[in-house]
């Protein structure tokens, strides 16, 4: 019995040291106690990314790699972002006031080419100059006497619209620059390309600049004259010449001063409805449903359909439209015109005079009662104004 007691407490003592005794190579002992499951390891949740913001179509980005960023040798799973394209720019057309504004107008000596009889008191003659390449006349009239001490003060002349071949130098126009001629002024009257002998394609004015140019490089070209005052320069139009004259007095600051008879001086969109404006009325008139590619108004389409209407694309009309500089401009204008005008509505100048006054601008603007597009009632009066108007802001500097 003793024998069996020794074994037994000797063999007690061996599981107990087994039991507290951990090897290294093994695995540790599970103790007989029921235990619950161990919870699985979950791999950590992520939150979600957020969106990266889209780019505006406009914005332009160089994306350039963080300081810490793997080597274009180390293989990377990052992922590629790919900016949104930038629209496709509106192109530019040559009639945009800043687009002439880039160019220059070097215009050239004039040339000669007749003397003409004599003015009241002023000289006349037929000369030439180069406006891209073309050949272009004009007529030039010249006080008599000696001039002032820094020259003739100039009055550029702009002439409405007449057929290009029906056009002559020195026909039509003859008492406009007669009173200005005789007041004391240079007087220089371009024969816009295509009319007349000047070389070159006529165009028009609203669908394409030659014309502006012309006037232009006219300007620079009467300058070379050392009778004439590049500092006092004035700028007259009739109708579609008054079209120019605002135009050209939006591109070049050395036009001091603006006299616009009958002109068609409304933003870009109102020619689209100047046929649907009564003359006697102030509506403005409903606008065309749509343009149309035959007549005249051809131009009218086809920039509708390079750049879109007026309603899709305001920003590129009044890009083209010099009643969206008239805070540039050197200086003051008049405006005549007359309330039964079948060609040119008064409320063209009207709007025109407002905008200035909105702009904080000075002009004079005169109505004249049931006067028609040449001011055939009202034309001597218009003349004094205009002359007088000429002598405090052009002779008066």
């Amino acid at each position: 019995m003793r024998h069996w007691l020794f074994w037994f407490i000797l063999f007690g003592l061996f599981l107990v040291a087994c039991d507290t005794a951990v090897p290294t190579s093994a695995p540790t002992a599970v103790s007989h106690t029921t235990l619950s499951p161990p919870t699985p390891t979950l791999a950590p949740v992520l939150p979600t990314p957020t969106p990266l913001p889209t780019l505006p179509p406009t914005f332009t980005a160089t994306l350039s790699p963080p300081p810490d960023a793997p080597s274009a040798s180390t293989p990377s799973s990052t992922h590629v972002l790919t900016p949104t394209p930038s629209p496709t720019p509106t192109p530019t057309h040559p009639l945009m006031i800043e687009v002439m504004r880039q160019q220059s107008y070097p215009g050239s000596e004039l040339v000669f080419e007749q003397t003409l009889d004599d003015g009241v008191n002023y000289d006349r003659y037929v000369v030439s100059y180069l406006s891209e390449g073309n050949k272009i006349y004009a007529l030039l009239t010249i006080p008599w006497g000696q001039p002032p001490p820094t020259g003739w003060p100039v009055i550029i002349f702009n002439h409405g619209y007449i057929p290009p071949d029906q056009y002559r130098t020195t026909e039509r126009y003859v008492e406009y620059l007669d009173g200005f001629a005789r007041a004391g002024y240079i007087v220089f009257r371009s024969d816009y390309r295509g009319h007349g002998n000047s070389e070159g394609q006529a165009g028009g004015s609203y669908s394409n600049p030659g014309y502006t140019i012309d006037v232009l490089n006219g300007l620079t070209a009467v300058t070379t004259l050392p009778a004439a005052d590049p500092n006092r320069i004035g700028m007259w139009g009739h109708s579609m010449g008054g079209h120019i004259t605002l135009r050209a007095m939006a591109v070049s600051p050395q036009i001091k001063a603006g006299v616009i008879w009958a002109g068609v001086v409304g933003p870009y969109p109102d020619l689209f409805v100047r046929g649907n404006i009564p003359a006697n009325s102030n509506a403005a008139g409903p606008p065309p449903t749509s343009a149309t590619p035959g007549g005249r108004g051809r131009w009218r389409f086809e920039m509708v359909e390079t750049y879109g209407s007026p309603e899709e694309n305001p920003a590129f009309w009044a890009s083209i439209s010099a009643n969206s500089y008239l805070t540039d401009m050197a200086g003051p204008l008049q405006l005549h015109h007359g309330t039964a005008d079948s060609s040119v509505p008064v409320t063209a100048s009207e709007l025109l005079q407002t905008q200035m006054e909105a702009a904080g601008l000075y002009s004079e603007l005169y109505v004249y009662e049931g006067d028609n597009h040449n001011l055939a009632i009202n034309f001597y009066t218009a003349m004094s104004r205009s002359v007088a108007f000429f002598d405090t802001y052009v002779k008066g500097r």
